[in-house]
C-alpha cells in the first residue's frame, strides 16, 4: 500500500472514458466547441486492465467513470462489463444526462446503482446558454426514468453569478421533492479559469453565499459524512440532504483520495497540478511487469498532491472528468 505522510491513499479512481463530450458548459470550455474523442484513446479493453492493475497496486476500492461526457462513447459497454467482475465495492457514473434515458437498461444491467447528473438549471434557455448543447426536459425524463428504476440519483450544479444564481432555491426544492440530492460545486480554477482570475472571480460563488440564500427558507444541520468526502453535507430535517464541495471555501486536500487515469493513459493525482504520469505503455505488459513499475509512479502521483487547499491547474477538467 502506498501512503504518503499526511496518511493520504488512492481509494477512490476516476476514468475518463473519453475526451469526447456532447455538451460544451462555459465554466469547461471557453470557445463553445465541443471536445472530440482524442486520436490516441484507449481501448476499453486497455482501460479495464488499468483499472485491474491499480486495484491490485494501489488498493482501489471504489470507482466512478466519467468523461468527457460517459454515455457517448462505444467503449462504455465493453468497459462496463469488464469492471463489473473486478469486486469493487462500488461503481458509479456521472453524466450530463442527455443520453441517460437510452442508456439506462444497459446501466441497470451493468449493476449501476449510483449516477451524479450534472445540472446547472432548471430554466429552459439559461440550460442551452450555460451548456451550450442538449435539451432540459430529456435530462429531466432521464434522471426520472432512473430514479423509477432504483438507481439513487444526485444531482451536481455548479452555481454562477450572473448566469445561474437564480436558479440554487429551485432546484433545491426540485431535487428535495424528488429525493434526489443536490451537490453545489464551487467554481474551480482550473483550464482558463486558472489563468484568468478576473473571470473566475466575477462568477465564484462561496459556500457561504449558497448557505446564505438556503437559510432564508430553510432550517438545516450540518449532516455526516465520510472522512475522505470532497462535500460538506448538510440535512433538511425531514425533506433531504444537501451537500456543497467547497473547493476554495472548505479545502479538502489533507483527506483526498483521489486518483485520475485519462482516456489517453495519464494517471493525474491531483487536479491542482500539472503534473501527470503515462502508464498506457504498461497496459499491454504481463502483470509482473507492470505492477512494479506503476508503483513507482503512482508513488509521483501520490507526491503531486497538494498539503493544504487547490491552487489551481491549467488542466481542462473535460479531460480528465470531474
Amino acid at each position: 500500500m502506498i501512503v504518503d505522510r499526511q496518511g493520504r491513499r488512492f481509494r477512490n479512481l476516476r476514468v475518463s472514458l473519453t475526451s469526447a463530450c456532447n455538451y460544451a458548459c462555459t465554466y469547461c470550455v471557453p470557445n463553445g466547441k465541443r471536445l472530440v474523442a482524442a486520436q490516441d484513446e484507449l481501448s476499453a479493453e486497455a482501460m479495464a486492465r488499468g483499472v485491474a492493475y491499480l486495484i491490485e497496486a494501489a488498493g482501489i476500492e471504489r470507482l466512478r467513470i466519467t468523461g468527457g461526457e460517459p454515455l457517448v462513447s462505444p467503449k462504455l459497454e465493453t468497459f462496463m462489463q469488464a469492471v463489473g467482475q473486478m469486486g469493487l465495492a462500488d461503481i458509479s457514473l456521472t453524466t450530463n444526462g442527455q443520453l441517460l434515458g437510452k442508456k439506462l437498461p444497459l446501466l441497470v444491467d451493468a449493476g449501476i446503482r449510483r449516477i451524479n447528473v450534472s445540472l446547472d438549471t432548471l430554466d429552459p434557455a439559461a440550460f442551452r446558454s450555460i451548456a451550450r448543447g442538449g435539451d432540459l426536459p430529456t435530462v429531466l425524463d432521464g434522471m426520472q426514468q432512473a430514479r423509477a428504476a432504483g438507481i439513487k440519483i444526485k444531482v451536481n450544479m455548479v452555481p454562477l453569478r450572473g448566469q445561474n444564481l437564480d436558479q440554487v432555491m429551485p432546484l433545491l426544492d426540485y431535487c428535495l421533492e424528488r429525493g434526489y440530492e443536490l451537490r453545489f460545486i464551487e467554481l474551480m480554477r482550473m483550464g482558463h479559469l486558472a489563468s484568468d482570475s478576473n473571470a473566475f472571480l466575477q462568477q465564484f460563488v462561496s459556500l457561504q453565499q449558497l448557505l446564505s440564500l438556503i437559510g432564508e427558507r430553510y432550517e438545516y444541520l450540518q449532516a455526516d459524512a465520510p472522512v475522505d468526502a470532497t462535500a460538506v453535507r448538510y440535512e433538511i430535517p425531514e425533506l433531504g440532504h444537501f451537500g456543497v464541495i467547497a473547493n476554495e471555501s472548505v479545502p479538502f486536500c489533507r483527506t483526498c483520495s483521489r486518483l485520475r487515469l485519462s482516456s489517453t493513459g495519464w494517471l493525474h493525482g491531483c487536479l491542482s497540478s500539472s503534473n501527470r504520469h503515462y502508464v498506457g505503455d504498461l497496459l499491454d505488459k504481463p502483470r509482473h511487469q507492470a505492477l512494479p513499475a506503476l508503483q513507482r509512479l503512482l508513488v509521483k502521483a501520490l507526491g503531486d498532491k497538494q498539503e493544504v487547499a487547490f491552487s489551481g491547474g491549467a488542466t481542462v477538467m473535460k479531460i480528465i472528468g470531474g
